[in-house]
């Protein structure tokens, strides 16, 4: 099991629209709440935002070693259509969104979506 997922992000205040949004969404609640950081709870496990002074860079590469995506168990079909149509208005930008929804193969039905630092989410149906 997973403790918790800690992301660093270059600015929090930005990052807490889309993020906020997304995991408020998908059932989430706020857990902690500090000056540089902000987390979320679902279960036991519970996920960061953190706006680290000891931050290297201002995005992140999901196509560099390291973090390519989360993936998220976000209900029915029907669910990942409205969080995929609603998401460019909270900050999230389609991935793959000519393939949608299949982008993960014809047995898969997810959206991916990504955040304006780099970060890709996975919104994946339950089949």
């Amino acid at each position: 099991m997973i403790h918790h997922i800690e992301l660093w992000v270059p600015d929090l205040a930005g990052a807490l629209r889309p993020w906020g949004w997304l995991l408020d969404s998908l059932g989430w609640t706020p857990f902690q709440e500090w000056p540089a950081g902000r987390s979320w709870k679902y279960g036991a496990l519970y996920l960061v935002l953190e706006q680290s002074p000891a931050l290297s860079g201002t995005t992140h590469d999901r196509l560099a070693p390291g973090l390519n995506h989360l993936a998220f168990q976000a209900g029915p079909p029907t669910m990942v259509d409205r969080l995929a149509t609603e998401s460019a208005v909270h900050g999230w930008s389609p991935l793959f969104a000519d393939r949608y929804p299949h982008a993960g193969g014809p047995d898969c039905y997810a959206a991916y979506l990504t955040d304006a630092w780099g970060y890709e989410v996975e919104l994946v149906a339950d089949t």
